[in-house]
C-alpha cells in the first residue's frame, strides 16, 4: 500500500487541515472524499439535529442532488480546508468526489479547495458571518459561498 501524500495536522486556517507529505505535481490525484451517501431532506434533518451551525457540516454536494456526509465514515479529506486562492480542486466521477492538485503542491503546504457552498437564502452580513473565510489569500473574499446569481431585471417596455 502506497505511503498517502498528505497528513492531517492542526492547522493555522481552521482546526485540523491536510498538508502535502511531500511533493505533489499539477492534476495528481491525492485522495477521495468519502462518507455516508444521504439526501438532501437527510442532511437538514442531520444539521438541524446536531444543535450546531449548518456552516460547520462535512456535507459535499453531488450532481444528482444527495451529498456525501463525510462526518458519518469518512476519511481524512474531510478536513481539507477552504481558501479563496486554492491549490486543489475536487471533481465528481460516478457519484465519487476526488480531490486533484491544480498546481505543483510542495511538502508541508496545506492543501486546500474553493467550497463555493451554495446559501439558497439571502446573504445578511449575519450569513456572511457565519460562513466567513479566514484563509488569507491575497484574493479573500472573506467568505466561503458562491457568489448569488443575480436575476436580471426585465426592460421596462
Amino acid at each position: 500500500m502506497r505511503t498517502p501524500l498528505y497528513i492531517v495536522k492542526e492547522s493555522p486556517v481552521h482546526g485540523r487541515g491536510v498538508f502535502a507529505r511531500q511533493p505533489i505535481a499539477a492534476g495528481e490525484r491525492i485522495i477521495e472524499y468519502t462518507g455516508e451517501i444521504i439526501s438532501s431532506d437527510e442532511s437538514a434533518r442531520r444539521a438541524e439535529a446536531s444543535g450546531g451551525p449548518v456552516n460547520h457540516t462535512f456535507f459535499f454536494s453531488l450532481a444528482d442532488g444527495n451529498l456525501i456526509d463525510g462526518g458519518s465514515n469518512g476519511n481524512d479529506a474531510r478536513f481539507i480546508n477552504h481558501s479563496c486562492d486554492p491549490n486543489c480542486e475536487a471533481y465528481e466521477e460516478d457519484g465519487r468526489v476526488f480531490i486533484h492538485a491544480l498546481r505543483d503542491i510542495e511538502q508541508d503546504e496545506e492543501l486546500n479547495y474553493n467550497y463555493a457552498l451554495i446559501y439558497e437564502a439571502r446573504h445578511t452580513p449575519a450569513i456572511k458571518k457565519a460562513f466567513a473565510c479566514y484563509c488569507g489569500a491575497a484574493n479573500c473574499t472573506g467568505v466561503m459561498l458562491a457568489p448569488k446569481k443575480r436575476s436580471r431585471k426585465k426592460a421596462a417596455g
